[in-house]
């Protein structure tokens, strides 16, 4: 198929994205990396009568390690993320996952920003955001406002954006010293989107897990922090008998849907598997 027919502009200047997003409101549509919107508007899932290409925008683009935060513009191609000993060093989560996303050609167009603000719940990266506390920046024609990862994912393909605000960029807070993060997924074919996934960072102290957080993608609507294995883990040294607690507390946390990778019962029997697997590796590196 062909998309619809749709008028096309590429702005020098936020605020003239900003002027270009009042104007035509819910018709609008911005353009990044296109590796999500292009396949959309070609299967006319989305009509847009206006397509905003924001490429043109380079101070929306690259890493910067400022303190103890690293920024990542949102219009910063997966690719360079992959290849930034900034990202290697200060968040290896994230270095982790976005080997895992899509192949070579999809992470050289497709943009971080991108990612967030398309919200699919088997995506990598919303859920590491999550994981990691970071923050995401907003922006619209009324000013700046800032947003916790945790609260930015809200349903499927639905986040906190508001009409006439773009997505500038996330901050992270770099990996203190004593924690780990692993990053783990089990997909059909490498490259194609998890059936499950599973980020996770926290501090590691011998055999001793704190400040765990387990943010599970692929098995709900938006990532799923696992509360209650993290708790299980969190309260006792770390045994195959705390772990095996762990993964069967998971039927609290999730309560995965069925869909064309499987039925909710063999996504869940995924995830712990996960779980097991991931806890082992965060120990492993410590050791």
């Amino acid at each position: 198929m062909k998309p619809s027919p749709f008028a096309y502009t590429k702005p020098s200047s936020l605020d003239q994205v900003f002027e270009l997003l009042a104007a035509h409101g819910e018709g609008a549509k911005l353009l990044a990396g296109g590796q999500s919107l292009i396949p959309t508007l070609n299967l006319r899932l989305s009509s847009p009568s206006l397509l905003i290409d924001i490429n043109g925008l380079g101070q929306l683009s690259g890493i910067a390690v400022k303190g103890e935060t690293i920024h990542i513009g949102a219009l910063t191609r997966h690719s360079a993320v992959e290849r930034s000993p900034e990202i290697a060093r200060h968040l290896p989560l994230v270095a982790q996952a976005v080997r895992h996303i899509g192949h070579a050609a999809i992470r050289n167009r497709g943009t971080f920003g991108g990612s967030l603000a398309f919200a699919d719940p088997a995506a990598e990266l919303p859920a590491c955001t999550v994981a990691l506390g970071a923050t995401l920046i907003l922006a619209s024609r009324a000013g700046r406002r800032r947003v916790a990862a945790r609260n930015f994912f809200q349903g499927l393909y639905a986040t906190d954006l508001q009409a006439g605000e773009i997505l500038l960029g996330a901050e992270f807070p770099v990996q203190a010293s004593g924690y780990r993060s692993h990053f783990a997924e089990l997909a059909r074919r490498h490259g194609d989107y998890a059936m499950v996934g599973l980020a996770a960072h926290g501090r590691v102290s011998g055999e001793k897990l704190s400040d765990l957080r387990l943010v599970f993608f692929g098995v709900g609507t938006k990532p799923v922090m696992a509360v209650s294995a993290a708790r299980v883990l969190e309260t006792q040294a770390v045994t195959n008998a705390s772990i095996a607690g762990a993964t069967a507390a998971l039927a609290d946390d999730l309560d995965p849907p069925a869909d064309l990778n499987g039925s909710g019962a063999t996504k869940l029997h995924l995830a712990r598997v996960l779980l097991g697997r991931v806890v082992q590796a965060m120990l492993s590196e410590n050791a």
